[in-house]
């Protein structure tokens, strides 16, 4: 038996996170925009190094929502539609930087099998990142992974979406 799609509520927001079915539980929507929004807005590790994270989780959840939102910010920093395209499976064999690489790596075996990074990826992420940025990144994809897999899972997400530019979340005003 296949569960019930939950239905966002009505909403003319254009932001397809607040008009995602989060928004039936309003104090954990705004919790996790602004965990969200400090994430994108404060830290040290670049955007176009978290959206590249993004990305590839998006990919391997399969979150139309996901996949289709591209971060003004990491574009500001240089983060091109042709890379990004690059972030597809196969990325071993690309022409993206050594950096990028580890970043990748790092995502899909947090996602897939995380007890299997091991100290030589560790080593590696330490030459382009600081301890303080790894932290970021492993925060990051955590959230990446738990909010997208969220997003499927309550299901009624559009099948495809228009690859799109939002502005970099920034953290809401409390209230």
């Amino acid at each position: 038996m296949i569960a019930p799609r939950v239905q966002a509520p009505a909403t003319q927001s254009a932001d397809p996170i607040q008009a995602s079915p989060l928004a039936l539980q309003p104090e954990l929507l705004q919790a996790f925009l602004r965990l969200y929004g400090t994430l994108w807005s404060h830290g040290e590790l670049d955007q176009a190094t978290k959206e590249i994270a993004r990305i590839r989780n998006a990919r391997t959840i399969d979150c139309p929502i996901c996949k289709a939102i591209r971060f003004s910010g990491a574009r500001r920093e240089g983060l091109s539609e042709d890379m990004i395209d690059r972030v597809r499976d196969g990325w071993e064999h690309s022409d993206l930087t050594a950096r990028q690489k580890a970043v990748l790596h790092y995502v899909d075996l947090f996602l897939a099998s995380p007890a299997e990074i091991g100290e030589d990826l560790r080593r590696e992420l330490l030459v382009h990142f600081t301890p303080a940025q790894l932290v970021e990144l492993a925060a990051a994809v955590a959230l990446f992974m738990g909010f997208s897999k969220i997003a499927v899972a309550l299901g009624g997400l559009p099948d495809s979406i228009p690859v799109h530019e939002q502005p970099t979340p920034t953290c809401p005003a409390t209230s």
